[in-house]
């Protein structure tokens, strides 16, 4: 037997091994993906964001957001009475890159959408302890003051149907979204009419109780509104999902 001080003192031993156990590991992990016909859950309703909840995302990241809050709800009893179902692949199909992590100063994110007022998130993001007192996040009140810049949202988009998401600029992408969305979501996924869209989502629903003015805070709170609302569980009993793990 290979005593332990005689790896740590050899170099060249000690690559060998852990490069070994390494291997193992990914064998592990790996090999098991070639006989399931798929990681990523059969489940309706999952679609790509529109315009402004995807300009939304872009501030999410900007602002660093993702430093304290995950959006990865673990298969474990707490997680699931705290924050609700665990998360699917398919929820994440559409995101580049995907918000999973295990860094928690805040509460995971993962379906917070709709489980708050829009008030109350713009309230929570121009003064965290205006509505949570023993809260440590940090004031954003210029989403309030900044007026949201879109006219590169149609460029962001073509980046992101490169990658596989399918916005859609010809007719036959547009009809394979309709077969696939549905006509009301199609329309929304339209590179062609993306600034369009983008003002008729933020004025109808006003998110920042702003209505003459499209900002930065109408398009972070139409992103925190739509996580993890997608999918509808009661449509799923918890045996369906286990076939895809």
């Amino acid at each position: 037997m290979i005593k332990h001080e005689s790896i740590e003192t050899n170099a060249g031993l000690l690559i060998v091994l852990t490069m070994i156990v390494i291997s193992i590991g990914g064998l592990v992990e790996i090999v098991p993906l070639f006989y399931i016909n798929g990681t990523v859950e059969d489940v309706a309703g999952v679609r790509p964001y529109t315009p402004l909840e995807l300009r939304g995302r872009d501030i999410y990241q900007r602002e660093g957001c993702y430093l304290c809050h995950s959006q990865m709800i673990r298969p474990f009893r707490d997680e699931a009475l705290r924050y609700g179902h665990y998360s699917l692949a398919a929820e994440s199909q559409y995101d580049h890159p995907f918000q999973w992590g295990s860094k928690r100063t805040g509460p995971d994110l993962a379906r917070v959408g709709k489980k708050y007022s829009n008030q109350w998130h713009v309230a929570h993001l121009n003064n965290p302890r205006s509505v949570v007192p023993q809260s440590v996040m940090p004031n954003y009140p210029w989403l309030l003051k900044n007026d949201l810049d879109y006219s590169d949202i149609q460029e962001r988009m073509r980046a992101l149907k490169k990658t596989g998401v399918p916005y859609s600029e010809t007719r036959d992408e547009y009809e394979r979204n309709v077969k696939q969305f549905g006509k009301s979501v199609a329309d929304k996924l339209d590179i062609l009419h993306a600034e369009e869209n983008l003002i008729s989502q933020a004025l109808v629903n006003d998110y920042d109780g702003q209505p003459s003015r499209i900002t930065e805070m109408d398009a972070l709170v139409s992103y925190l509104q739509v996580l993890g609302t997608m999918v509808d569980f009661s449509k799923y009993n918890e045996g369906y999902f286990a076939k895809f793990r």
